[in-house]
């Protein structure tokens, strides 16, 4: 996903982790949980070398610094969240900085920037540091001055106890907020009322629910837009048009809108910034229409981030077939939330199953499978299809799909990386 970053900012990236990339001497190392993280024989050699190291959590945390944060937490929902702040303060020229976690940002461009303006804007991920070695909860390390929250669900069975032990951590994170901070909340999500129940923080909530600060009203959907009001302390902001689909993306924008108001920015600017605002790289992304089939990839891989993708992708094209290919993300994920994810995808016309994509983290399987999961799946959907990797997905889509078709790619793994053969064989159909 950032290679064509990374090619257009002329950052040369080398494949693998070996000592010798440490050469010529770097004067800091940054490194992610992932590829062991702090354990990744880069980062020793660093720390032999007396090279400063950092985690990206760490990183993030000294960049915020000295800024005003916004941090953005939630299992789904933190990378649109962020961009569409960040989209409405640059809408807004406040020229703030930015890291979010995504390929690109239409129309950002970039994903992160370190600017001029007061406002640092950073998703804040419940995760731990570097797992095995650092337990550190990431967001943590963050100080911001405004917290949104978009969910609370039990996603990191590899290191949390249970959905009680998740809510435990953002507690311990809303209630580092300074007394001139702000706890933006969704209402509708129900382990979020009981987080912060009796919390002793600036709350403001947004939703669906009649008892919101920030209350939702009139949403439509139609000719690929989204309109909805927006009421709040008696007065209203009428007919808010966004470019992306879905009720969730309906709450992102008033968490967005929200934050701007507490920032002091205007509704109108507010409304035109997310206007502006066309989505990200793997979030409902519009890949390619092929033979009169359109391709879209999401990075859903959570029972409730999936739910919400396909209701939004069922309102934006009513009446066409829609065919998912869901690739699970993690052993110990797709164990814990067997039985979620074998209920969700009852709004699919048809759904494939891939082989899990593991976590290097992960030694052992726990005794789950891609088709073990499809076996799951098909005791609630009726056409339900288990293909193993890339060539056996490709070859069943060149089957079934057809003209009108709406093909989802979908998961936190390597499946965006099958386009290039999903195009070719669509472009092979007669």
């Amino acid at each position: 996903m950032t290679d064509e970053t990374l090619k257009e900012r002329r950052i040369v990236w080398k494949v693998g982790f070996e000592e010798k990339n440490l050469k010529p001497k770097p004067d800091l190392v940054i490194t992610t949980g992932a590829h062991g993280g702090l354990a990744n024989p880069e980062v020793l050699l660093a720390r032999k070398l007396g090279v400063e190291v950092l985690t990206q959590a760490q990183a993030i945390g000294k960049f915020m610094s000295g800024k005003e944060g916004i941090s953005v937490c939630g299992v789904g929902g933190k990378t649109t969240v962020s961009a569409m702040i960040a989209t409405v303060l640059d809408f807004a020229h406040q020229k703030p900085s930015y890291a979010i976690g995504v390929g690109r940002i239409n129309p950002l461009g970039f994903p992160g920037q370190y600017a001029q303006g007061l406002q640092f804007v950073a998703e804040a991920d419940e995760y731990v540091n570097s797992p095995g070695v650092d337990n550190r909860v990431k967001f943590l390390f963050q100080k911001p001055r405004v917290i949104v929250v978009t969910n609370i669900e039990f996603d990191h069975p590899d290191v949390y106890q249970n959905l009680d032990h998740t809510k435990e951590i953002f507690k311990k994170f809303f209630v580092s907020l300074p007394e001139d901070g702000l706890l933006i909340a969704c209402w509708d999500n129900p382990h979020i009322k009981d987080t912060i129940k009796g919390l002793e923080v600036n709350l403001q909530t947004y939703g669906l629910s009649p008892l919101a600060d920030w209350k939702i009203e009139k949403i439509y959907f139609g000719q690929e837009q989204t309109l909805f009001d927006l009421y709040y302390q008696g007065g209203v902001v009428s007919q808010i048009k966004l470019k992306v689909p879905g009720r969730f993306n309906v709450l992102n924008a008033v968490a967005a809108f929200a934050v701007g108001t507490f920032l002091g920015l205007d509704a109108q600017t507010i409304k035109e910034g997310l206007g502006s605002f066309g989505g990200t790289k793997r979030r409902f992304e519009f890949i390619k229409e092929i033979n009169g089939i359109k391709l879209y990839d999401d990075y859903a891989h959570h029972p409730r981030e999936i739910e919400a993708t396909l209701k939004a992708a069922k309102q934006w094209f009513p009446g066409k077939r829609l065919i998912v290919v869901f690739q699970p993300h993690t052993y110990s994920r797709t164990k814990a939330l067997l039985d979620d994810f074998s209920r969700v995808f009852s709004m699919a016309d048809f759904l494939v199953i891939t082989n899990i994509y593991s976590s290097a983290r992960e030694k052992d399987n726990l005794g789950v499978s891609g088709k073990l999961l499809a076996a799951e799946v098909k005791k609630h959907h009726p056409r339900v299809s288990f293909q193993s990797g890339e060539k056996e997905v490709t070859e069943y889509l060149s089957e079934i799909a057809r003209k009108g078709d709406i093909i989802f790619t979908m998961g936190a793994g390597n499946i965006f990386l099958w386009h290039r053969s999903i195009i070719r064989a669509m472009r092979s159909k007669r």
